[in-house]
C-alpha cells in the first residue's frame, strides 16, 4: 500500500523536495495510524475557480487517502498585500469586504473536491496581525534583499525600472512564516510558487521548529488552447461554477492530446486505469471521442451531479451530434429592424459588434441554423434562432 500510496501522491508532480521526508510520514500512517498535516495557501483574490486551480486541490484529496489532514490556508491577510509571483505590476489592494466575499465562494467549491472531515481551515490574518513591528522585522532579518532579487519575476521588473513596493517583498516571508505557525509537515503548490514554498523551509529551520516541511509542486494546467495556462483573461478556462452544458461541452473540445493530461491531473482514475484506456485507443479499441466523454461525465458530475452530467451528455448529443436547436435558450425582443451584429450583442451571445463581424466573416454565425454571411445583414420582423459557434443559442423576436 505505501508504494501505491507515494505513486498516487506523486502522480502529475513537477518537482518533488525531500521525498524521503513523503515517505516516511506515509509509512507512518499506514503502520501506525498517524497522521500529518499538508499545507496549501490559497489568497482569496477571485470569487471563483476554474480546473487550473482544482489541480491543487485534487493532490490535496489524494493526500486525505493517504493519511493527510489538509491545512486549507486562506490568506486573508497576504490577500491585502498581493502575491507578487509571475506579476510585472503591483497587485491591486483588496478591499476586506471583497476578501469575505471571495472566501465563502472558494471554500463553498473546494469542499467539492476535499473530504470536510479531514480539513481544518486555518486564516493567516489570526497570527500574522500578532507580530506586530518587532516581529515583523525579526522576519524581515531571515532574507536579503540579493536573495529576493534572485526571483525571476522581481529581477525583471528591477531591471526594467518597473515598481516593486516594500510589501511585496513581505510576501515570501509571511507565507513561510504560515508553515512555522502551523508547523507543517508537507506544502503543495504550483511550480511557480518555487521561491515562496522553500521559504516554508527555511523559516521553520531559522525558527527551531525541530522540522523542516517536505515540498512538492504541480504544474500549471493548460486551457482548451492546449498551450497557454489556463487563465479566466485569456479566455481559454473551465470555471467551477459552470453550467453543467457549459462544462461537459468545453471539456469535450479539448484536443485528444490534452485529454491525457487533464485525465492526469483532474480525474480521481488510478493511474493503472489511465494506462489501461491508453493503450485501448492506440490499439484501435477504444474511440478517443469515448474517452473523453467519460472525463466529461466525470468532471461534470464532480460539480454538479450524476444526473446533470448525463442530461448534459444527451444535450451535447441532442445539439451538435444531430445539429438540433438545443431545448432551454434565452429569448429576446426588440422593436423594429435590428443590425444582426447588434442583435448578437443585444442577445448576450457576443461581446461586441466589432468581434461578432469578425465570427461573421470566419462562418461562426448562424441564423435559424443557416450560415451568415452578410455583415451588414438587418433583421426584420419575425422569429430567428441565433447561434454562435457550437454552443451559443438565442431567440430573438424582432417586434
Amino acid at each position: 500500500m505505501i508504494d501505491e500510496a507515494l505513486r498516487e501522491i506523486s502522480r502529475g508532480s513537477a518537482e518533488v523536495i525531500d521525498d524521503e521526508r513523503i515517505h516516511k510520514l506515509v509509512k507512518a500512517y499506514v503502520e501506525e495510524g498517524k497522521n500529518y498535516t499538508v499545507k496549501c495557501g490559497f489568497d482569496p483574490t477571485a470569487p471563483d475557480l476554474h480546473l487550473g486551480h482544482t489541480v491543487l486541490l485534487h493532490k490535496l484529496a489524494t493526500f486525505q487517502k493517504y493519511g493527510g489532514v489538509v491545512q486549507f490556508l486562506i490568506g486573508n491577510f497576504t490577500a491585502t498585500i498581493g502575491d507578487p509571483t509571475g506579476k510585472n505590476v503591483t497587485r491591486k489592494v483588496l478591499s476586506q469586504e471583497d476578501i469575505e466575499k471571495n472566501i465563502v465562494s472558494y471554500t463553498t467549491q473546494a469542499f467539492k473536491i476535499l473530504d470536510e472531515s479531514k480539513t481544518k481551515i486555518v486564516y493567516n490574518k489570526e497570527w500574522l496581525e500578532e507580530l506586530g513591528a518587532i516581529g515583523m522585522l525579526s522576519l524581515a532579518s531571515n532574507l536579503t534583499v540579493a536573495r529576493m532579487l534572485e526571483r525571476d519575476d522581481f529581477s525583471k521588473r528591477y531591471s526594467s525600472n518597473t515598481p516593486i513596493a516594500v510589501s511585496e517583498f513581505m510576501y515570501p516571508l509571511l507565507q513561510g512564516y504560515d508553515s512555522v505557525h502551523l508547523q507543517s509537515d508537507i506544502e503543495i503548490g504550483g511550480t511557480d510558487q518555487k521561491f515562496n514554498l522553500l521559504m516554508g523551509r527555511q523559516l521553520q529551520k531559522a525558527y527551531d521548529i525541530k522540522k523542516q516541511q517536505a515540498v512538492l509542486m504541480m504544474p500549471i494546467l493548460e486551457g482548451l488552447d492546449g498551450v497557454q495556462k489556463m487563465s479566466k483573461s485569456l479566455g481559454n478556462y473551465i470555471a467551477v461554477a459552470d453550467e453543467s452544458n457549459d462544462m461537459f461541452g468545453k471539456v469535450l473540445s479539448i484536443s485528444d492530446d490534452l485529454m491525457w493530461r487533464y485525465y492526469e491531473l483532474l480525474s480521481d482514475k488510478s493511474l493503472d486505469e489511465i494506462a489501461t484506456m491508453k493503450n485501448g485507443v492506440e490499439d484501435g479499441s477504444l474511440h478517443p471521442k469515448k474517452v473523453k466523454e467519460d472525463l466529461a461525465l466525470e468532471i461534470t458530475a464532480r460539480f454538479h451531479s450524476a444526473d446533470a452530467a448525463q442530461n448534459a451528455k444527451a444535450e451535447f448529443e441532442r445539439v451538435h451530434a444531430k445539429s438540433q436547436i438545443p431545448t432551454d435558450i434565452a429569448e429576446f425582443s426588440c422593436d423594429g429592424e435590428i443590425w444582426i451584429a447588434k442583435a448578437l450583442v443585444d442577445c448576450n451571445i457576443e461581446p461586441s459588434t466589432s468581434q461578432a463581424r469578425r465570427d461573421i466573416k470566419q462562418g461562426a454565425v448562424k441564423i435559424n441554423q443557416e450560415k451568415v454571411s452578410d455583415i451588414q445583414l438587418q433583421l426584420g420582423a419575425g422569429e430567428y434562432v441565433l447561434q454562435v459557434g457550437k454552443r451559443k443559442f438565442a431567440k430573438l423576436k424582432v417586434k
